[in-house]
């Protein structure tokens, strides 16, 4: 993002190839963090919904913090084969990507050598990352609802339905275009295409996370309501 809006504002659209790297590099490294708490996140509500007199118990703030510090180490470390290979790539020709950051993809079309194992692999890392995580979701949330359904009040299962409506939109947001992006066969689609989902699920995504989430909080939701009505009195006294 920061790259990006220097671009905007400059003719100077210039990157070394070490920066692209790293760009590169951190980009995966992020996004596997957040499969990773999604996937965290999943098993927080099923502990919370499935069972809830021994969460406390479970969930204290020892294996919190292991649990993410075991998402950041198994990012970070993953993320290094794949990306030290991707360096090792010889570019010849007009390096200019299509792109607003340097994505796998856009690279991979650069480079002069083959680059068919390279992709395969890389292919392999995120199908395997990305369908762990999402069928450990798919798991929490069929547990979920196999205990909303017994709930008898439509009160009762709209209150516990509620808990997780928030990470259950973003987990759709993300996968959907994560999916769409990058366990997918590589013909058939272009490059404004995939440049579309990028900007969703790097940058749209991103934003509307932390607007979801806060719509749970009382406050936050008294606060919205105070700003509207005080919004709409200004209006019609002006």
């Amino acid at each position: 993002m920061p790259k990006m809006l220097r671009d905007l504002v400059s003719d100077d659209k210039k990157i070394p190839v070490s920066a692209c790297i790293a760009q590169l590099y951190f980009f995966f490294v992020l996004g596997g963090i957040e499969n990773y708490f999604l996937a965290v996140m999943a098993y927080d509500r099923y502990l919370a919904i499935c069972n809830p007199l021994r969460y406390t118990t479970i969930m204290n703030n020892r294996f919190c913090l292991q649990l993410a510090v075991m998402c950041w180490l198994s990012s970070f470390t993953s993320s290094i084969i794949p990306i030290y290979f991707l360096s090792k790539l010889s570019f010849c020709g007009r390096n200019k990507i299509d792109n607003f950051f340097c994505d796998a993809s856009p690279i991979f079309n650069l480079s002069c050598t083959d680059t068919s194992l390279l992709k395969n692999y890389f292919f392999i890392l995120v199908w395997l990352v990305v369908f762990s995580c999402l069928f450990f979701i798919i798991l929490s949330y069929i547990h979920i609802i196999l205990v909303i359904l017994k709930i008898p009040t439509n009160s009762g299962r709209k209150k516990v339905f509620s808990t997780c409506g928030s990470h259950f939109t973003v987990v759709i947001m993300y996968y959907g275009s994560v999916i769409a992006m990058y366990v997918r066969p590589d013909h058939g689609y272009t490059f404004v295409f995939d440049k579309c989902l990028s900007v969703f699920y790097a940058i749209v995504t991103p934003f509307l996370n932390p607007i979801i989430y806060s719509l749970r909080n009382k406050n936050i939701r008294e606060a919205i309501k105070s700003y509207k009505l005080d919004y709409f009195l200004v209006w019609r006294t002006g």
